[in-house]
């Protein structure tokens, strides 16, 4: 039976991280392309639990990680997930709610 990572104790998540890029440079290695976009969005669930989700408000606009031709407009926090929308160097709002991990939100542009 598995834990689940909201069950982890902040070393367990630690040493999960470690395990999961050390898996991932061996996926790259491989060319296993598929294998590792799945272990990056492990990697990405696990740093999220390792951020205090009460750090992030809803209205802040945070610059996404990885993707710096948009932003993100919080509209709520459920868990390690920020619910809002994609905002595009136009400013433009895309009409589509997402869940993002927090760990993909970066610095706060507005608050």
């Amino acid at each position: 039976m598995s834990i689940r990572y909201s069950d982890y104790t902040v070393e367990q998540l630690r040493t999960e991280l470690g395990q999961l890029v050390e898996e991932r440079q061996k996926a790259e290695q491989l060319g296993e392309v598929n294998k590792v976009a799945i272990l990056e969005r492990k990697i990405q669930i696990v740093t999220s639990y390792t951020l205090n989700p009460d750090s992030f408000h809803a209205g802040d606009i945070h610059q996404l990680v990885g993707d710096p031709g948009y932003k993100f407009k919080i509209n709520y926090i459920n868990g390690i997930m920020a619910w809002g929308h994609r905002i595009n160097l136009l400013e433009e709002m895309h009409e589509l709610e997402e869940a993002l991990p927090i760990s993909l939100l970066g610095d706060v542009v507005k608050q």
